[in-house]
């Protein structure tokens, strides 16, 4: 046999890699193994509080091949390692996940029914804090538009119960879910967040884990700039 199934090896690269994983201080997220044309795709997907830099995959990927190459999980099948950490995309699930979404704006699905939206404030290991939008104002009013980076309520269903919740501003109460009124939450793309507005308003889209320095081709001249405003120039009419 040229080596194990799928199910097994998922099983046996957890066993051998989790220990190794936790003694480096990263959690073991998920383990996948899948057909990458005539080899394997060996995925692991690693997470910390403090984030993951382009050195830790580094690290992690040299101790997770050493360790395949030790144990033979793999059996005589070839295949390519991969180490990674979660996608924005990774659903919430475990109280970590709701730490590590601090300041993000999430939609949860309630058990009694309906949904939440809002900004995750903090969480510990049975429950999460989040500010919920509970209020809109009707179109026009005003004649104003919402404050950049404000989360909004999908307005359906029920609201959970919660507690400790209490008016923050703006139609936004903060409230306390235990981890067993909500589901599975997801983090919601933004390219602003609430907390750049108070900055130069000059944000960018988040990129992979240990992304740390921004090229700047990637920025955007200030408007009414010299630049701009030579390129804009109309020419001098003709005498």
């Amino acid at each position: 046999m040229s080596g194990p199934s799928r199910e097994e090896a998922v099983a046996q690269l957890t066993r051998v890699l989790g220990p190794a994983v936790a003694d480096a201080g990263f959690d073991l997220e998920e383990v996948d193994v899948r057909p990458a044309g005539r080899r394997r795709l060996v995925r692991i997907v690693v997470d910390a509080d403090g984030g993951v830099s382009l050195d830790d995959v580094a690290e992690l990927s040299r101790r997770a091949s050493d360790l395949l190459d030790e144990n033979d999980v793999m059996g005589t099948a070839p295949y390519v390692l991969e180490v990674t950490s979660p996608g924005v995309d990774r659903p919430l699930t475990e109280p970590r996940h709701w730490r590590r979404a601090s300041g993000r704006l999430v939609v949860a699905p309630l058990t009694a029914g309906g949904q939440i939206e809002g900004r995750v404030v903090s969480a510990d290991d049975e429950a999460v804090v989040i500010d919920v939008v509970t209020s809109q104002e009707p179109d026009g009013a005003g004649g104003s538009s919402p404050a950049k980076g404000r989360s909004s309520a999908k307005g359906t269903g029920r609201r959970g119960k919660g507690s400790g919740g209490g008016p923050v501003s703006g139609g936004v109460t903060r409230r306390r879910f235990d981890f067993q009124e909500l589901g599975r939450g997801r983090v919601q793309v933004e390219f602003r967040r609430a907390d750049d507005d108070a900055g130069d308003g000059a944000s960018e889209p988040e990129g992979p884990a240990g992304a740390g320095d921004r090229s700047p081709a990637g920025r955007k001249a200030p408007r009414g700039s010299a630049d701009e405003a030579e390129e804009t120039r109309s020419p001098a009419e003709p005498d």
